[in-house]
């Protein structure tokens, strides 16, 4: 086995509604979309209209600047809406599907025979070219520059997250031919990073032309961005790729099959869920036959994906293209007397402020209440207690903030993503939307520098 790398700073939140271990078979959805703002990097324009017919497979729309980025339907069925925001963005791009899916044929063939232009060509004809994202910037990949290397987390470590092992079971020949098409990419590794604290799944432990890693510790032990910044870091001008595992099972799909078979897994979590276990679903499915008489109350906040960076939906809104969960936890409108100020058993609490630390294995009911507003941004020291990087969490936000773009390289901002800074905001008692910050800064690097 490889060396272990211990992550020591983080934070699990005890969190009550992990999924069980079971299999089941979702209900067809009435409706499957695809969202454009789950593809950071790209402008989408429609390739198709209401009422036009598609496979699985068609293109629905690309990117107004590199046309050959284009993302592709799940489903075969009818375009039911385009619906739109703010000065007519896209929000989402709604399929009506047939009682059988009916594919679009882009022929199999065996990545390792194939050229590495012909592997990107596969890819964006296909539509799964935004499975594969980039460091820096956080944002799809760019075909025309090749990576230094590419990862793969293979576990999750988010608050009540999918236990990957266990999604990707069964798939080991999709799972090789993924990272086969994947090693065509770069010259560089493939780092396979696992959960050292137990064996993995033998998908992951047989795979062939990867090289394991093992983290143990806290969340983000499973973020891309600490497994990048402990492995291959980024300097200015280097890009790394990374590939989540349901991805890397898909892209190997369409080289077996010659299909874009979005068939995944999902994992049904969060306190306010009757019986969370895993489905079997097709990516993009709306979530209504999942929770249908599933739900211990109405008043409850759905989420496309987890706790700390998930995406608010709808109960019946659509499962976000890189999400293998769906959180259900307490709205929290309630008005709490005194709030944080008086005591109790029964609340989480990072610090002493609570009982909760004589509790450590108590898993906890959270709503979404903020317990406070915005307030002075000042350097607290919490933000470093929960950030396993070598980077000034807190003085990166702020050259972010007054747009210095020679501190946000000095300080690591390629590095960086949203997601690394999840638990900065969740432990901030300023109340800062780190998420938010970043994220602008990442988009301000890109303007500049690209």
């Amino acid at each position: 086995m490889s060396k272990v790398i211990k992550i020591k700073k983080g934070l699990d939140i005890p969190l009550s509604g992990a999924a069980e271990k079971i299999y089941l078979t979702a209900e067809k959805s009435r409706t499957y979309a695809v969202k454009p703002p789950d593809f950071q990097g790209i402008t989408p324009k429609l390739s198709v209209h209401p009422d036009d017919q598609v496979k699985a497979g068609t293109t629905l729309f690309f990117d107004k600047y590199n046309p050959e980025i284009k993302c592709s339907s799940p489903v075969s069925g009818k375009v039911k809406i385009v619906n739109r925001g703010e000065r007519r963005k896209i929000l989402e791009v709604v399929i009506e599907p047939d009682s059988e899916i009916t594919y679009q044929d882009f022929g199999a063939a065996d990545p390792l025979t194939l050229s590495r232009e012909d592997i990107i060509k596969k890819l964006l004809e296909s539509g799964l070219w935004p499975a594969i994202r980039q460091r820096p910037y956080a944002r799809v990949a760019n075909p025309e520059k090749a990576p230094k290397s590419i990862f793969i987390p293979g576990f999750d470590t988010s608050p009540i997250g999918p236990d990957m092992d266990f999604v990707v079971k069964g798939s080991a020949e999709e799972f090789q031919a993924g990272v086969n098409a994947l090693s065509k990419l770069t010259d560089g590794k493939i780092h396979l990073c696992l959960n050292g604290r137990y064996p993995a799944n033998e998908v992951f432990t047989s795979a062939q032309k990867v090289e394991f890693h093992y983290f143990q510790g806290p969340h983000p032990a499973g973020n891309t961005g600490v497994h990048i910044h402990h492995i291959d870091p980024i300097n200015k001008g280097e890009t790394v790729w990374y590939v989540q595992p349901q991805e890397v099972i898909i892209l190997g799909r369409l080289f077996l099959t010659g299909r874009y078979d979005a068939s995944r897994v999902l994992a049904l979590t969060g306190s306010e869920i009757k019986k969370p276990v895993y489905y079997k679903y097709i990516g993009g499915a709306s979530i209504e036959p999942f929770i249908k008489d599933n739900l211990k109350s109405d008043t409850v906040r759905v989420i496309s994906g987890n706790v700390l960076t998930g995406s608010k939906i709808t109960k019946i809104g659509h499962v976000g293209f890189y999400d293998s969960q769906i959180t259900v936890i307490p709205e929290g409108k309630e008005f709490e007397f005194l709030g944080w100020i008086l005591p109790g058993f029964g609340k989480f609490s990072v610090s002493r402020t609570f009982f909760s630390w004589l509790t450590p294995r108590k898993k906890y009911v959270h709503n979404t209440n903020f317990h406070g507003g915005e307030r002075a941004f000042v350097v607290t020291g919490e933000y470093e207690k929960v950030f396993p990087m070598d980077i000034y969490p807190v003085q990166l936000l702020k050259a972010i903030l007054i747009e210095d773009i020679d501190k946000m390289e000095k300080l690591g901002i390629y590095e960086v993503a949203e997601e690394d800074f999840a638990l900065c905001e969740f432990v901030c008692t300023s109340k800062i939307e780190s998420q938010a910050i970043i994220r602008k800064g990442l988009d301000l690097m890109y303007n500049e520098m690209e």
